[in-house]
């Protein structure tokens, strides 16, 4: 049996942060000597890039800066910039005149597109990534076989290094399913077209994209009742002033990590209102406009249920009853809806999941959590020489900013660095790999 195709690097996943890798790796490679490449992949499950396509709302903007991009904080002269992207696209003067550092999110989605696009030599998509077995030479774990399945078809590649970034998972409160009529609000506009002149929607909580959703239905379904319910007397602000974002700075990552369990327990308490259930004031202001402007007119159909919860789900043929109970004084109310949009945020996602056998050989801490290096390196024993590197899923180790993109530009030429610093001589770049493997999609 002939060996498989092996690569210095060897990603599962290509969203951003594994996208910001493949740009990191081409740059590196063009800048350095012939006898210094490295030889890099990426094996996505879906069947081209996307990025949080079911919530591209018309107007939902970013809520970190363009600067924040996949290059700029790691090359500023990247030609793979957000600036670069519009100069493409004919809006530079555009978008200088906007004053603006906050893009449209479809813009940025489109932006990353067009970075895929460019470095789509180095990515399979449509690989569904089912096994990764450790390869052991001497007793020794030196490479790792990863198994995707294609269709029908099954591909092994080989790699010195995994860097695993699967995203987040999406999370429902327990007992709660998704169905035609019960969605998360990852699937809000793919799921938002099916419906026929609702009479009542329900929007469950109150961070961003409860807030978004929200407004969405409410501007876009003019004769439906809109309810949204949560556990807070109202949408909380984001605190993006400028003191209090240095927690996504890259030297807030040396902080977090170096810092005792207590001390990031604190900074995670003191800087939770930077990211987490909370929306930008803009969006909270308009939402009270439109609350105020129907009490004023008589005719309510945007509803705050706060200081709330759903206490029983029960979908039926023609709807969906829930039952909102008040966390204040215990009385319930029934809400007959034709759909219910979950916006209840993501969970990280185990990295462990697709390392079968080998993730007994990934040391982990007191609290059971796993161990991970400075350069998002998972701890191993001995035995295994290969690496295993996180983008995700290290936010006890790294702190607030380790799924989001504030930091990417600035991980991934972390990894690259450990990936390089730790490569043997013996091996030149496997430069031979067959491009009909490459494209396999």
């Amino acid at each position: 049996m002939p060996q498989p195709p092996v690569f210095d690097v060897l990603g599962v996943g290509f969203g951003p942060s594994n996208l910001a890798l493949a740009i990191a790796v081409t740059e590196y490679n063009e800048a350095g000597a012939d006898d210094d490449v490295v030889t890099a992949h990426f094996l996505e499950r879906q069947d081209g890039f996307g990025w949080h396509r079911g919530m591209l709302i018309d107007d939902a903007t970013m809520q970190v800066s363009f600067l924040k991009d996949l290059v700029t904080m790691r090359n500023p002269t990247s030609s793979f910039s957000f600036l670069s992207y519009l100069h493409a696209r004919g809006r530079l003067v555009d978008f200088i005149n906007h004053k603006n550092l906050f893009p449209l999110r479809a813009e940025f989605h489109d932006y990353f597109e067009w970075a895929a696009d460019r470095v789509d030599d180095l990515v399979s998509y449509g690989q569904d990534v089912i096994a990764v077995d450790p390869v052991v030479e001497d007793g020794l774990v030196t490479h790792f076989d990863v198994t995707s399945r294609c269709g029908g078809a099954l591909e092994v590649r080989r790699a010195r290094n995994l860097v695993l970034a699967t995203g987040l998972r999406a999370r429902l409160p327990d007992g709660v399913e998704t169905s035609a009529r019960v969605w998360h609000n990852r699937d809000f506009l793919h799921r938002v077209e099916s419906l026929r002149d609702p009479a009542r929607l329900v929007v469950v909580g109150a961070g961003q994209s409860g807030a978004e959703v929200t407004a969405y239905l409410h501007q876009n379904f003019p004769r439906a009742e809109v309810c949204a319910v949560f556990a807070r007397y109202g949408y909380s602000p984001a605190d993006d002033s400028s003191f209090a974002n240095r927690i996504f700075d890259p030297a807030a990552v040396d902080d977090y990590f170096g810092a005792s369990d207590d001390v990031k327990r604190r900074l995670m308490d003191y800087h939770a209102n930077t990211n987490y259930a909370v929306v930008d004031t803009d969006l909270i202001a308009e939402l009270y406009r439109r609350v105020y402007r129907e009490k004023v007119l008589g005719r309510q159909r945007l509803r705050v249920l706060n200081l709330s919860h759903v206490a029983a789900l029960d979908e039926h043929e023609d709807g969906v009853r829930v039952t909102v109970g008040s966390l204040a004084g215990g009385g319930r109310e029934v809400l007959d809806a034709d759909a219910v949009v979950y916006a209840t945020g993501y969970r990280e996602s185990d990295p462990t999941e697709l390392l079968g056998e080998l993730s007994g050989r990934c040391l982990r801490d007191e609290h059971d959590r796993l161990r991970v290096g400075r350069d998002y390196r998972l701890d191993t024993d001995d035995q295994v020489l290969a690496g295993i590197y996180l983008q995700g899923g290290t936010e006890h180790t790294h702190g607030i900013s380790s799924s989001l993109l504030s930091n990417t530009s600035v991980r991934v030429g972390e990894i690259l660095r450990s990936v390089a610093d730790r490569r043997t001589p013996e091996v030149p770049a496997q430069a031979e790999y067959a491009v009909s493997a490459s494209r396999a999609r």
